[in-house]
C-alpha cells in the first residue's frame, strides 16, 4: 500500500510540475526558487534570529526571541531525525541541469515545516498585527510551492512538512517559556547587552 502511494505521489508530482510550467506565475516561482529556498533555510534563520536577539535586546521581545530560537533548533533536529529514518530519495529533475544539492533525502520538507511553524507562532503563539497575515501566508504558500516546482520535493513531502510544522507550533505552545525564563536565557546569551548584565555599561 505504501509503495503504491509513493508511486502515485511521484506520478502526480511530475504531472503537476509539467502543467505548472505552462502557467507564467508558477513558472516564475520555479525561476526564483533559490531565493525562496534561502528565505526559509534553517541556517539562515538560525543565524539571523541570533543576530536579531543580539541587536534588539528589549524585554517585550524576549519571549518571542527565545521561544522562536528554541523552535528553530527543534525543527532542525526533528527534520534531520525523520529524514535519516525515512531516507526517501529526492526527485530526479526532468531538467538534468537543475542542481540536486548535498542533501539527498526528501521526506519531509524542512522548508515547508519551518515556514509553517514560523507562521503558526507569529499568528497564534505570539500574534503579530493582522495586517501581516496575508504576506506571511503568501510567503509560506510560495515556499511550499517552490519546493515542488524546483523538483526538490514530492507533493507528499511538502504536505508532511506542513503537518510537522503545525505539530511543532502546537508543541511550542505547550512548552512556551515564561517572561522570566526568557529573560534569564537572553542574559546568558548576551549579558553585556542586557541591562544589569555583568558587562553592562
Amino acid at each position: 500500500m505504501l509503495k503504491k502511494i509513493l508511486q502515485y505521489d511521484v506520478q502526480i508530482t511530475k504531472k503537476f510540475v509539467e502543467m505548472a510550467l505552462k502557467v507564467t506565475a508558477l513558472r516564475s516561482i520555479r525561476n526564483h526558487s533559490q531565493l525562496f529556498e534561502v528565505s526559509c533555510h534553517g541556517i539562515v534563520w538560525l543565524a539571523g534570529w541570533l543576530t536579531f536577539i543580539w541587536l534588539f535586546s528589549y524585554k517585550e521581545l524576549y519571549q518571542l526571541q527565545v521561544n522562536m530560537l528554541i523552535a528553530l533548533i527543534l525543527d532542525i533536529i526533528i527534520i534531520a531525525v525523520i529524514k535519516a529514518a525515512v531516507r526517501r530519495r529526492r526527485p530526479v529533475p526532468m531538467n538534468k541541469l537543475l542542481e540536486v544539492g548535498p542533501d539527498k533525502f526528501s521526506f519531509p520538507s524542512g522548508h515547508a515545516s519551518r515556514a509553517t511553524m514560523i507562521a503558526f507562532m507569529l499568528m497564534y503563539a505570539d500574534p503579530i498585527s493582522f495586517i501581516f497575515y496575508p504576506p506571511l501566508m503568501a510567503w509560506v504558500s510560495t515556499v511550499c510551492l517552490s519546493r515542488v516546482l524546483a523538483e526538490r520535493h514530492y507533493i507528499l513531502d511538502v504536505f508532511g512538512g506542513v503537518g510537522i510544522g503545525l505539530l511543532e507550533g502546537l508543541l511550542m505552545c505547550l512548552l512556551w517559556f515564561s517572561q522570566s525564563t526568557s529573560e534569564s536565557i537572553v542574559v546568558s546569551l548576551s549579558s553585556e547587552k542586557v541591562e544589569g548584565g555583568e558587562f553592562h555599561v
